[in-house]
């Protein structure tokens, strides 16, 4: 029988929240774990994921909508064996896409299915239509908070719009870069708190990440903190969170909640770029 595939997207609000070493270090762990991962850098305006691991990208996703190469062909493999696929920094939006190369990524993505059980998607900042719909039309979404005004005002701005636009009425938190646990639960009460009595939403509480100078020390030697300090505390919580994702109820549809992932997300570029399509 077809595994379903787990579609994560992880975001933020705003930049410097440590969404992409979330994204990355989630993908080592679960893939240390057992399970077949490929990483999405969704970030076409600043792509770093690449950078962030110390890896070469000759091709990116843009060939792919060019025709010239494969999904397949531009695949990176990182730590832990994860797949990595690379965007370029001023990819074109994928609403400008024509509709041949609408199927064609749709057709890109049916290619690798078979071969992933997990698709982890690290999304731009900002709240940007890109980001949006990406989030938008993930199975999951994972809002990574830290215990300053603006990642909290940020992080309900974001939340508001998915739930007001686009019905999402689910979002797992993460606490980065806080003391401790208790800070961590703390943070995520006060989002709770105030979407709670505005918005109608059901947030879950996802884990806390705390603030560690081995993670920075591993930025900056371009691995992932699970690899370079497998037993510091940062490492610790993001191997929890693995362990808590891989409990996350999966995808009614199989395989096919990939293909439909694409679908959705191209359709809603499209919607947003076409007037007549918002109708």
């Amino acid at each position: 029988m077809t595994r379903a595939i787990q579609v994560i997207a992880v975001s933020g609000g705003k930049g410097g929240v440590g969404k992409s070493n979330v994204a990355i270090n989630l993908s080592v762990a679960l893939a240390e774990n057992g399970s077949r991962v490929v990483l999405l850098d969704a970030d076409f305006g600043l792509a770093n994921v690449d950078v962030l691991l110390g890896l070469k990208a000759l091709n990116t996703i843009e060939q792919v909508l060019d025709g010239q190469c494969s999904l397949q062909d531009i695949l990176l493999t990182g730590p832990a064996g994860i797949k990595i696929i690379p965007a370029s920094s001023g990819t074109r939006r994928l609403s400008m896409l024509s509709s041949l190369e609408h199927a064609g990524l749709i057709r890109a993505f049916s290619d690798i299915a078979g071969q992933l059980d997990v698709l982890v998607i690290d999304t731009a900042a900002g709240i940007s239509d890109s980001v949006v719909n990406f989030l938008s039309a993930a199975h999951e979404v994972l809002m990574v908070v830290c215990n300053e005004p603006s990642s909290i005002t940020d992080a309900y701005a974001l939340i508001k719009l998915l739930n007001r636009d686009f019905g999402r009425s689910r979002f797992r938190i993460v606490a980065n870069m806080v003391a401790d646990e208790q800070e961590g639960r703390q943070l995520f009460e006060s989002l709770n708190q105030v979407c709670g009595q505005f918005l109608d939403v059901g947030l879950i509480y996802a884990g806390t990440v705390p603030f560690d100078l081995k993670l920075r020390e591993a930025v900056r030697q371009q691995e992932p903190v699970i690899l370079a300090a497998p037993s510091s505390p940062s490492a610790r919580a993001l191997r929890e969170l693995a362990k808590q994702v891989q409990t996350w109820p999966l995808p009614a549809k199989a395989q096919g909640h990939l293909v439909f992932f694409v679908e959705r997300l191209l359709a809603l570029n499209t919607a947003a770029d076409d007037p007549v399509a918002q109708h």
